[in-house]
């Protein structure tokens, strides 16, 4: 997600949209004026794998830790959400990709700091997963090895929805996790909102006060905090509904997560040997990601003896990104690095197709497309990222290689060497 450079210098610019959101900075201001009378209404593409689909949310609340965000909350509670194989699906609704406290914290917040996509110019209650909500967990195959999903910073734990929803059709149980007041909106089972308190006054406090790296060092240590806490609980008897407790094999895990959930991946990855592969998404490996690789992650100043590939957008290598080069010289396990160059931080998340249909369905300025998505085209890009993600699971995970990374990347992706 997007942080506003006038708040933000240069450097310090580039480091936190790095960590708490997008590299890329609206050309232009969201426009004032009234709501639109008709908002545009939007459809998510279809999984491509053999199972349909079922999900529950689940709340959970860490008794040992107290909220690092709000001094007044006792204990940390999370929002998170499991999209699993499924049976007797048509007997359960759709699930709504949002719910309706989250849509609107998330219009406004894509509204002001994000996309700037006008507030009210689109229903984002009204989308509709590919998941039944409820559904039994397909228990006649399997069990399905587990992939925990971290979004970027700022973002809500279903704005990866696409590809969520794609692996768990090819035969994977996804967490995805909401973390809490850095989210735009996290909706407890009370109705409560818990909304963002990582504004642009908080940071642009931080940065004249010198204390930057300190909350990006927070942000990153709740995150991966939050992350082990879930691995805890879902190896708890009861936390899962009997079915997909059996369904999951929580002792075969992956984690994969977009801009600093790929940071929180590979940290926890570092952290937490119970994460056999992961997937770091455009994410930065060290505090000043951009500059000259000092501050360095203890995942890259480390490396890792386990699988974690780097897909990276535009520019962003193994040879542009300091930490990243740090990590790639330093670690002993599997890794590549798959770059997309005509694609945008953005076009690895919900971005990439739900973007280009509020663009058919409301006036938006020339570029809005290219600026926050690149010029790769939608489609070939979401089946790029798809591909490349169950590719990697499948190979780390159920010992399943199809050669993928044996072969050269279609254009445009690229491996780099």
């Amino acid at each position: 997600m997007t942080i506003r450079k006038r708040i933000l210098p240069t450097a310090a610019a580039v480091l936190a949209a790095a960590l708490l959101g997008s590299a890329a900075t609206p050309a232009f201001a969201a426009p004032a004026g009234p709501v639109t009378a008709q908002r545009a209404h939007l459809t998510l593409p279809d999984p491509t794998g053999r199972y349909p689909l079922g999900t529950v949310s689940l709340h959970l609340v860490d008794g040992s830790r107290a909220d690092p965000w709000v001094s007044t909350v006792p204990h940390r509670e999370l929002m998170v959400s499991v999209v699993y194989p499924a049976v007797h699906t048509q007997r359960y609704p759709l699930a709504p990709q949002f719910t309706p406290g989250e849509a609107a914290a998330f219009d406004a917040y894509t509204g002001l700091r994000n996309y700037s996509v006008p507030v009210g110019t689109v229903d984002w209650a009204a989308t509709r997963t590919h998941a039944h909500q409820g559904a039994p967990a397909d228990t006649r195959r399997g069990p399905f090895p587990v992939l925990l999903y971290s979004p970027g910073g700022g973002d809500p734990r279903n704005w990866d929805t696409t590809l969520v929803e794609d692996l768990a059709s090819r035969g994977y149980v996804v967490v995805t996790i909401d973390h809490t007041y850095e989210s735009p909106g996290v909706q407890f089972p009370d109705g409560s909102v818990r909304t963002g308190v990582l504004t642009d006054e908080v940071i642009g406090q931080a940065v004249q006060n010198g204390t930057l790296k300190e909350l990006l060092q927070k942000v990153l240590d709740t995150r991966v905090a939050d992350t082990r806490f879930v691995l805890d609980q879902l190896r708890t008897p009861g936390t899962l509904p009997s079915g997909l407790a059996q369904a999951a094999d929580t002792g075969t895990i992956g984690m994969f997560g977009h801009s600093a959930g790929g940071f929180t991946a590979a940290e926890a990855m570092h952290d937490d040997d119970r994460i056999k592969a992961g997937v770091n998404m455009d994410g930065p490996l060290g505090n000043n990601q951009l500059e000259s690789g000092t501050d360095l992650a203890p995942v890259a100043a480390d490396g890792l003896d386990r699988p974690l590939l780097l897909i990276g957008s535009q520019t962003n290598t193994h040879h542009t990104v300091a930490a990243w080069s740090a990590f790639w010289d330093r670690t002993q396990g599997w890794t590549r690095d798959l770059n997309l160059p005509t694609a945008k931080h953005g076009a690895l998340t919900d971005a990439e197709s739900l973007l280009p249909q509020i663009a058919r369905q409301t006036p938006l300025p020339d570029g809005f497309l290219a600026e926050h998505l690149g010029t790769a085209e939608p489609c070939a890009t979401i089946a790029l990222e798809r591909g490349y993600l169950a590719g990697f699971f499948d190979q780390q995970l159920k010992h399943q290689d199809s050669g993928l990374f044996d072969r050269p990347a279609p254009p445009p992706a690229n491996f780099v060497e």
